[in-house]
C-alpha cells in the first residue's frame, strides 16, 4: 500500500527564499568586527570584497552592508546559529574594540540578541528543526515592528498582490507572518511604540511569477524601481480598500532566472583557528546531516 502524503504541506507560494537583508554600515572595520568577529558570519571572498561594501553569508542568505549613512532596520533579523556558548565568547573578545558604540548583547530563554554598532537587531537562536526545519545556519525570518491595527491589512496584502500565503498569529491578530521561502517568513508584529522614520533598508526575495505581482503593484502606482529585467523594487504595502499606506520596508524582488539565484555561498566554521586548525573541519554546513533525515 502506498503511503499518503499530505501534498499542501511542501506548498511554498510564490516566494521560494529570502536572500539578503540590507542595511547601510559608516564603518566597514567595526562591521567587520560585528558580524565576521563576533556573530561568527562569513565575509563573501567572490562579491563586493573591497572597502565600500561587504556582503556577509549566512548559510543561504546574506546580509548586504554598502558603505553609507547608517541604516536601521525597524525590527529584529533572526538568525540560526549553533553553539551559544561559544557566540557568547565571540561577542564577548569584540566588546572593548566597540565601546562607545550602540553595541551590546544579551541573553534571553531561546535566543542571544547582539545589537550592532549603529543599532540594527540581531537574534541568534540554536537549531530547532520543528520551528526553523534542518537549517543549522540561516535566516529563519525578518520581524518588523508595525503600527498597531495595521496586521490585518499587510495579511490581505501579500496573498493578493504578491502570491505569497500570509496568516494572522497571537490569536488577537496582532501579528502577520508572511511565507518568503521554505522555513523562512517576513513577520509584522503591532507595537504601540513610537515608529522612527524609514531610511531605506531593504530586503530581497526571489519568485517564480515574476509579472503577477508585478501587475498588481503597478496597478496601484506601488512599483518603486526598475533594475533590469530579472528584478523590480517596491517600497509601501497598502490596504487594498482604501490605499492607505501600513507600512513601508523596499523589497527588492528577483525572479528565479536572476542570474545569482540561488549561489552556492561558502560558510566558515568560526570555532576553527590557526592554533587548533584541523584538516577537513574549515566549512560550516547550513543544514543538518543525514542522520536527522526527516524521511
Amino acid at each position: 500500500m502506498q503511503h499518503k502524503f499530505d501534498r499542501a504541506a511542501e506548498d511554498l507560494g510564490n516566494s521560494i527564499h529570502l536572500e539578503h537583508v540590507n542595511v547601510q554600515v559608516p564603518d566597514q572595520r567595526l562591521a567587520t568586527l560585528f558580524y565576521v568577529s563576533g556573530l561568527g558570519l562569513t565575509r563573501d571572498p567572490y562579491l563586493m570584497t573591497s572597502d565600500d561594501n561587504m556582503w556577509i553569508n549566512v548559510g543561504r542568505s546574506q546580509f548586504h552592508l554598502p558603505s553609507g549613512e547608517a541604516q536601521v532596520l525597524r525590527g529584529a533579523t533572526a538568525i540560526v546559529i549553533s553553539g551559544r556558548k561559544a557566540l557568547l565568547e565571540r561577542l564577548k573578545s569584540v566588546t572593548s574594540r566597540l565601546e562607545g558604540t550602540k553595541f551590546s548583547y544579551r541573553e534571553h530563554n531561546d535566543y542571544v540578541e547582539a545589537i550592532c554598532p549603529w543599532g540594527n537587531r540581531v537574534r541568534c537562536f540554536e537549531p530547532d528543526a520543528e520551528r526553523f526545519g534542518r537549517i543549522t545556519l540561516g535566516i529563519p525570518f525578518v520581524e518588523f515592528d508595525v503600527p498597531t491595527g495595521h496586521a490585518k491589512g499587510i495579511c490581505d496584502f501579500y496573498p493578493r498582490i504578491m502570491g505569497m500565503p500570509a496568516r494572522l498569529k497571537n490569536g488577537d491578530g496582532t501579528s502577520a507572518s508572511v511565507e518568503v521561502g521554505k522555513n523562512q517568513h517576513l513577520v509584522f508584529r503591532e507595537t504601540d511604540k513610537p515608529q522612527g522614520e524609514y531610511d531605506g533598508h531593504h530586503v530581497q526575495i526571489y519568485i517564480t511569477n515574476f509579472s503577477g505581482p508585478h501587475r498588481a503593484l503597478a496597478e496601484r502606482n506601488l512599483i518603486y524601481s526598475e533594475d533590469n529585467p530579472y528584478q523590480y523594487r517596491f517600497r509601501d504595502i497598502v490596504d487594498l480598500a482604501s490605499g492607505k499606506k501600513l507600512f513601508t520596508i523596499e523589497h527588492e524582488v528577483r525572479s528565479a532566472t536572476h542570474p545569482m539565484f540561488m549561489r552556492p555561498l561558502v560558510n566558515r566554521n568560526p570555532g576553527q583557528n590557526n592554533r587548533n586548525f584541523a584538516a577537513g573541519h574549515d566549512q560550516w554546513l547550513w543544514a543538518m546531516g543525514p542522520e536527522q533525515y526527516d524521511g
